[in-house]
């Protein structure tokens, strides 16, 4: 998470998050922290939400049949979680997200999982119609506490060049 404190004026200080197109570099990678652990609550909710109506996010007596012998995290809140833990690394000063691609579910998430992330920078260039922006284009890993990959995708989003984000002072 790149932190900084922006003068505002004599004796004030704003703090700011997250990393303009400038300080994006091919080829880093940024380990997102702290860890989730996520909850049956958080899976039922989110299935609820989402008007998910799969029994094998909620229903423990039908899971216990299935091939994974209890109920799974709903894939879309593994990628939602996921992406939230790389914000303030990534995408904090985001003008946009400009889509997913290649969104892999490698393994299987229950309830008492613990995950961890990273993003690796792919890609940047300058934004052809907007010349306050560029575009930035990162892989990110998901794992759980044993270090097994559970999810990978990659997003590209559209990012203020320094001095041009809705926080920076005016």
């Amino acid at each position: 998470m790149v932190q900084s404190h922006v003068p505002t004026g004599p004796n004030r200080f704003r703090e700011s998050f997250g990393r303009y197109f400038e300080d994006f570099t091919v080829g880093d990678i940024y380990e997102h922290r702290p860890g989730r652990t996520i909850s049956e609550a958080d899976n039922t909710w989110f299935t609820l939400l989402t008007m998910n109506t799969h029994p094998l996010h909620f229903d423990a007596e039908y899971a216990k049949n299935s091939e994974f012998g209890r109920c799974i995290v709903a894939s879309p809140l593994t990628v939602s979680i996921l992406v939230g833990m790389s914000v303030s690394d990534v995408s904090q000063k985001a003008i946009a997200n400009m889509g997913w691609t290649d969104i892999r579910m490698t393994a299987p998430v229950f309830a008492g999982d613990t995950l961890t992330s990273e993003s690796e920078v792919l890609g940047k260039r300058e934004s052809k119609s907007r010349p306050n922006a560029g575009l930035v284009t990162v892989k990110t890993r998901g794992f759980n506490q044993s270090g097994t990959l559970v999810c990978d995708f990659e997003r590209t989003i559209l990012i203020a060049k320094r001095g041009h984000a809705p926080d920076d002072p005016k």
